[in-house]
């Protein structure tokens, strides 16, 4: 049987990822940043994940105003870098898992959760970023991935209880596949932050180590969190920590923090990363 073993949160900023490919992460701007990742990187090593459902948002490259699926999952074979306006990331194409992922729609979609299913995607920064972040600059990555992505960016977007339903259904469909495979789950996005208006640049350090408090202990109060509260509290773009709760509802009630930090800045956000284990 596939199993849930931990779950991991990181802010997915693509100015990370050009650090990351620009080889800036040791500089004085950087290396706070990173340093607060090498717990990550040496614990994956031990965990060896078979797959990672990653759940992300897309940034208006495989989707646009056109089509925009509130949830989507990727059952492809494969699936490319996107080229976001400066040519794709140098990084591995991703390896999916399409009898997997074909077992978690149907699971799902089942369980009353219109996913929209993609076959070919392009996957931006908000996927490749935190495959660097834990796993540094591979030849290939070491793991299978199935993109889950979710609309935070064309209101309305889905709700934080829907968000952390989501994630029981996720496991659901998970523990009913016969096969043994060590799956984690990911929650990528925010901390606080707006791009543009008059509150650009806006960061709440006290919203978001709140959440990252409640996130562990108190996920089912954290799901009942209106979307305007992440808006007016952390920003427009705040409202991807909702992506997180889908990560938490497919854990465990009670989890092990193995690693939680959080930086500012990283370009003009905060960041935030926590690893959590099943107890």
């Amino acid at each position: 049987m596939a199993k849930i073993k931990a779950g991991v949160a990181t802010s997915h900023v693509p100015a990370i990822g050009a650090a990351i490919d620009n080889g800036l992460t040791q500089n004085d701007y950087w290396k706070p940043l990173f340093d607060g990742y090498e717990y990550a990187k040496e614990w994956i090593k031990i965990q060896k994940p078979d797959v990672v459902l990653l759940v992300y948002n897309d940034h208006a490259t495989a989707f646009d105003s056109n089509l925009v699926p509130t949830f989507a999952i990727a059952t492809g074979e494969e699936f490319k870098p996107a080229d976001e306006g400066w040519g794709p990331r140098p990084v591995p194409n991703v390896q999916g898992h399409p009898e997997f992922a074909s077992h978690i729609a149907q699971s799902v979609i089942q369980d009353d959760f219109d996913l929209t299913v993609v076959n070919t995607l392009d996957v931006d920064h908000g996927l490749t970023v935190p495959l660097s972040l834990m796993f540094g600059q591979p030849e290939n990555w070491p793991c299978k991935v199935i993109p889950i992505a979710v609309n935070v960016v064309l209101y309305p977007t889905p709700s934080g209880q829907r968000c952390y339903n989501l994630g029981k259904a996720l496991r659901k469909a998970v523990e009913s596949f016969d096969e043994n495979l060590n799956v984690q789950i990911w929650g990528t996005g925010g901390m606080s932050h707006q791009l543009q208006g008059p509150r650009a640049g806006l960061i709440n350090k006290e919203f978001d180590n709140a959440f990252l408090d409640d996130i562990v202990n108190d996920p089912e109060n954290l799901a009942l969190k209106p979307h305007l509260d992440y808006i007016n509290l952390a920003g427009s773009e705040g409202i991807e920590l909702i992506m997180w709760l889908i990560m938490r509802g497919a854990l465990n009630d009670n989890v092990d923090v193995k690693q939680r930090f959080y930086h500012v800045p990283a370009s003009n956000t905060a960041v935030g990363h926590l690893v959590l284990e099943n107890k």
